[in-house]
């Protein structure tokens, strides 16, 4: 079984057409259904926005035991990322952006203060956590042999997740000095937290709905973002399926 989250339901409505439903229910306020894609049996939760809603979410799904957990959804890329509104990103690694202590010296992260958000017989970690390498090489190589179908740029590089939305070009480039990231997000490092405390491989794919700079609602396309978001996911999950 493969899991799938996403945090609004219109970054998940292009996946539901095609899902066969066995079974839709609410666990916890959250909506699971449960079904097929492409004869692959999968489970799907829109988990809602932020780290709470996502962690929330992803340990339900979690309780499925899946073989794998997919993060999809929407997320901002930095100016230096190179990558354009409508190009699918795919996360090498996860960071907690605003988790940490401010000093007189500035941001420091939370191996600063000394005490792990993970730490396991095999693994400690802080706020960094790396995607699990058999399903991103499945995704990197599935997007690219069938990239007439993507019909977009992908990328691949670190995502950044944060509580507070980047609304202004300085912030963008302190975040970009900080973490070289590609693109930032809500939920995404928060159900990576969880899918390791679990033991479970995760994978996550993210639309370009906008370049991070001085917020202008104006500039973006969520709807385009959504819809590259999953048809990538849908040749992620057929590709497993084959």
């Amino acid at each position: 079984m493969i899991a799938l989250l996403c945090a609004v339901q219109a970054e998940v409505e292009h996946i539901l057409s095609a899902v066969s439903a066995s079974e839709t229910k609410t666990v916890g306020s959250k909506s699971m259904i449960a079904g097929t894609l492409a004869g692959l049996n999968i489970i799907v939760c829109v988990g809602g926005m932020g780290k709470v809603n996502a962690a929330h979410a992803a340990t339900l799904l979690a309780q499925h035991k899946p073989e794998t957990l997919v993060i999809f959804g929407v997320g901002g890329a930095y100016p230096s990322s190179g990558a354009k509104i409508g190009d699918i990103a795919l996360a090498k690694e996860e960071i907690f952006g605003d988790e940490g202590v401010l000093t007189v010296d500035g941001f420091k992260e939370i191996e600063f203060i000394g005490i792990p958000l993970i730490k396991t017989a095999t693994s400690v970690l802080y706020t960094t956590y790396p995607a699990a390498e058999a399903p991103l090489q499945h995704a990197i190589k599935t997007l690219v042999a069938r990239q007439q179908a993507v019909a977009r740029d992908v990328h691949i590089g670190t995502f950044i997740t944060l509580s507070t939305c980047t609304g202004t070009s300085g912030r963008a480039r302190d975040l970009e000095n900080r973490y070289h990231g590609l693109c930032e997000n809500m939920e995404g490092a928060a159900a990576a937290q969880v899918a390791e405390l679990h033991g479970i491989p995760w994978v996550e794919i993210r639309g370009i709905s906008n370049i991070v700079e001085d917020r202008d609602l104006r500039k973006w396309d969520i709807p385009r973002a959504t819809v590259a978001a999953q048809q990538a996911v849908r040749l992620i999950v057929e590709g497993w399926a084959s």
